[in-house]
């Protein structure tokens, strides 16, 4: 048995055939992840001018923000540091993000040359 595919037919199908796609869903999660990321980034900067006032605030844990970041919010935790200015004295932020970055874009890269080249 043959497995069906969908082809668009009419103007507003090519939008879920895309959303309905492994890629799209893809493109979809990084970019809201990405969004997040880059909210909770300003979320955490507004948290710590308001503690430097001492008022009793919970910050974002720095374990979530690298968390957000591995799990697909690199590029919203970069904007985030350098719109906000924050977390960039962090040595760990510093060259912690840009890393999750580089593994982010090389592995999947590296993974689509082994498959083509091999």
């Amino acid at each position: 048995m043959e497995k069906a595919v969908y082809l668009p037919q009419a103007r507003g199908d090519r939008i879920w055939a895309v959303i309905g796609s492994p890629w799209g869903l893809l493109a979809i999660w990084l970019v809201g992840i990405n969004v997040v990321t880059f909210l909770v980034f300003g979320l955490d900067k507004w948290k710590a001018k308001r503690k430097a006032k001492n008022e009793a605030v919970r910050r974002v844990p720095e374990r979530t923000l690298f968390l957000l970041a591995i799990l697909g919010g690199s590029v919203g935790a970069l904007l985030g540091m350098r719109v906000f200015h924050h977390k960039t004295l962090h040595r760990a932020f510093r060259f912690g993000i840009p890393a999750i970055l580089a593994v982010q874009v090389l592995l999947p890269l590296g993974l689509w040359l082994w498959r083509t080249l091999g």
